[in-house]
């Protein structure tokens, strides 16, 4: 079962000064039209990851295989990790918190035994809503925590199909409310919150940033950071098309994630970029330039800059959905998630920063 768990988890450079939605049109018209063209740029090491995946039988993402995969024990589970970058030298801790639907397992990741008062980051793993767990994304975890040199609580929210939506988003806002207002469960003081998350986990951001924007946690959101996050299940994007398939997140996988989690197309709790963004917190926004969610983040992005929020876009040029995930399998991967993650140090600071 762990090389069909495998094989299932496997199936989501450019820092650019912030958009506008003018800017953001035009770019995604002119990507459309060179798409319609040319091929697009793989970068080799991607090549080389997609021969190697596609080479390999792709079992169907059925109700009873990610029920069994759900069985696993976390060893089994931290196996699936084997295209990510190991953990490191990080101080862990796991906690259990109660949570809408039973407890909510909790583990912490930090490069300092001790430290003072200051942000966490809440961290919301990806897997289509039905797969990952805090063990398969405990790399990039543990990657977040020493690039903002800050503590990161990776979130273990219910997964579909046996918890469809809202389980996730119920899960995501519950924990993190109470991560603001227990930090000496970690042996933490938290006086802010960076919330975070790749893909699925990246749309457990927005979703979550917005619920404590109409009704704060404890202490504030401070930033955020989707990364490759689906904002739109309301409708089509080019980007969908264009790489719905041999880019490794194909049509089919996503149209059987959704089935499985059986969101509300219209909900804001699903579709983020239906809801209102203005009053959001500053907002890091990463895409991959080979994704079929690219479009959507993109989207999401210029009605950001609309709503006045401070953003910054972030694409990966020739790579695909998951990357930040796959920096074992594809090495050049880490340069784009350091960079990043720089990018968020840097809001940060600037926040913290006295007017001039």
């Amino acid at each position: 079962m762990p090389a069909l768990g495998a094989c299932l988890m496997a199936a989501a450079i450019g820092w650019q000064a912030p958009l506008s939605a003018q800017a953001e049109t035009a770019g995604a018209e002119t990507a459309g039209a060179a798409t319609a063209h040319a091929e697009p740029y793989v970068r080799p090491d991607v090549a080389a990851y997609l021969k190697a995946y596609y080479a390999r039988p792709q079992p169907p993402l059925t109700r009873e295989a990610l029920m069994q995969i759900h069985k696993l024990p976390p060893a089994a589970l931290a196996a699936m990790a084997q295209l990510d970058l190991p953990v490191g030298g990080v101080t862990t801790k796991d906690v259990t918190m109660p949570g809408p639907g039973g407890p909510i397992a909790l583990r912490l990741f930090d490069t300092r035994a001790q430290r003072g008062p200051g942000p966490v980051v809440v961290f919301y793993h990806g897997g289509g809503y039905v797969l990952g767990s805090i063990d398969t994304h405990a790399g990039l975890a543990a990657e977040i925590a020493r690039q903002l040199d800050l503590p990161v609580v990776s979130v273990e929210y219910r997964l579909a199909p046996e918890s469809p939506w809202p389980a996730a988003p119920d899960d995501g806002e519950a924990a993190t409310r109470w991560i603001a207002a227990n930090g000496k469960a970690f042996g933490r003081e938290f006086t802010g919150l960076v919330l975070s998350g790749d893909s699925a986990g990246g749309n457990l951001t927005l979703v979550t940033a917005a619920a404590l924007r109409d009704k704060p946690a404890a202490v504030p959101v401070v930033l955020q950071i989707p990364i490759y996050p689906a904002t739109d299940f309301s409708r089509k994007y080019p980007s969908d098309q264009a790489f719905a398939s041999g880019y490794m997140l194909d049509a089919k996988s996503m149209a059987s994630f959704g089935e499985h989690y059986a969101a509300d197309p219209l909900s804001p709790r699903a579709s983020p970029i239906l809801g209102t963004l203005a009053g959001l917190p500053p907002t890091v926004l990463v895409t991959a330039s080979l994704d079929p969610l690219r479009d959507q983040g993109r989207a999401y992005a210029a009605k950001l800059v609309e709503a006045g929020v401070p953003t910054a876009y972030y694409e990966g040029k020739g790579l695909i959905h998951g990357f930040a995930t796959f920096r074992k399998a594809i090495p050049s991967a880490q340069g784009d998630t350091a960079a990043f993650l720089q990018v968020a140090r840097a809001m940060m600071d600037a926040q913290r920063s006295p007017a001039r």
